[in-house]
């Protein structure tokens, strides 16, 4: 698939810019290839909405099937207002407000996946006051290393998610005594951009332990949600549009204990939206220095904000000059207030100038969803290939 044709960056150049560029054929090939991968298995994948609350996105996702992983009061409400069903949605997130917990209740969703004993304790009274029973899965913090960015790893001790499992006993005692409540699976999440596949089998082998535990004690579970996590190719998205999901979902069949009439949930995000949106952006000056020359962009951190916050690498293309080598080094930079305001530095790029339309890639997943009006900007605009 051409993700740029001559024609499409004719049309950008009569647009103002910066704006978000969506190629939801991207999207819905990703989507189709996850469903014949889970096809006939006891899997289920829910979409992270913390990766894009865009309207479309939502609206092809809900088509293939997919329930919607939640870390908000607010995102179980997008995905209510998205058309997504109340079993469809699962509510997870280290501090969940008492608001939150009571609208999930009287909403009747699929599971509030628990992080934590205190947690336990309150989403136990808020439903009883309530009359309720609330569904719950259990996070576990497995301890286990995703080999990734230390800013999105979630799945270590030291890390602030999920209980621990010396915490295993007083949970069991809580189980038993907590009266409006109903365990119905065990959560799993040990970090994100994960490319090592091994990384999941160890996860499988932590969770066969644990879940052998609860067995021992006659828990029997609906489910076992082992995350998401799966990276994709920043560096060359072209090279890679759509994950590997055939290798991560194998890994998971072949190495997971499944017991009769359980399901394997998944919640993925990233690697679903990732690839089907570029910030498209242009040249404003080029700025010559002592050691670097500075391509200086009309979009910032405030469209695109992970360079700054994981230091992060996305490809950034010259789309005015897609068909020239890239000769040339440059830092590529935004117009914000900050030093942090940096897309990259010692860029390969053809010999950059003023007005030159710039891509930068793979921004499908905390793009749109984590931009700001830092320095009193407007938000930018949205576009869609089918619509220009």
């Amino acid at each position: 698939m051409e993700h740029f044709d001559e024609n499409t960056i004719g049309k950008f150049a009569q647009l103002k810019t910066p704006f978000f560029y969506y190629d939801l054929r991207i999207l819905d090939d990703t989507l189709a290839v996850i469903q014949q991968n889970i096809k006939d298995t006891p899997f289920v994948v829910h979409y992270a909405i913390k990766a894009n609350a865009n309207a479309k996105v939502l609206t092809c996702i809900r088509k293939a099937g997919l329930g919607i992983d939640c870390v908000s009061g607010n995102e179980v409400k997008k995905a209510l207002e998205s058309g997504f069903q109340p079993e469809e949605i699962a509510f997870a997130g280290v501090g969940k407000t008492d608001e939150e917990i009571l609208f999930g209740l009287h909403k009747n969703i699929f599971t509030f996946n628990v992080e934590s004993l205190a947690e336990l304790k309150v989403i136990d009274e808020l439903a009883g006051r309530e009359g309720k029973v609330a569904n719950i899965a259990v996070r576990l913090n497995p301890n286990v290393n995703a080999k990734t960015h230390h800013y999105i790893t979630t799945g270590l001790e030291e890390n602030k998610f999920g209980i621990n499992y010396w915490e295993l006993n007083t949970l069991f005692e809580l189980l038993h005594q907590l009266e409006h409540i109903k365990l119905r699976g065990l959560h799993f999440h040990i970090g994100s951009q994960i490319t090592d596949l091994s990384v999941f089998k160890t996860l499988c082998n932590r969770v066969n332990e644990l879940q052998g535990e609860f067995k021992e004690r006659g828990i029997v579970l609906e489910h076992i949600n082992v995350g998401g996590v799966l990276g994709v190719n920043y560096d060359n998205p072209d090279d890679e549009l759509i994950p590997d999901f055939e290798a991560f979902f194998n890994v998971f069949k072949q190495f997971l204990k499944v017991y009769p009439n359980q399901e394997v949930h998944f919640e993925l995000g990233r690697s679903i939206v990732a690839q089907c949106a570029s910030l498209i952006s242009k040249t404003l000056y080029i700025k010559e220095g002592i050691k670097t020359n500075f391509v200086i962009l009309d979009a910032g951190m405030t469209e695109l904000i992970r360079p700054a916050l994981y230091q992060s690498f996305h490809k950034v293309e010259n789309l005015s000059r897609l068909s020239n080598v890239n000769d040339s080094k440059y830092d590529v930079v935004g117009p914000i207030c900050e030093s942090s305001d940096c897309f990259g530095k010692a860029i390969d790029l053809p010999k950059t100038s003023r007005g030159d339309l710039i891509a930068i890639r793979t921004v499908g997943a905390y793009g749109e969803v984590m931009s700001s009006n830092y320095n009193l900007r407007e938000k930018v605009a949205t576009i869609y290939r089918d619509e220009i």
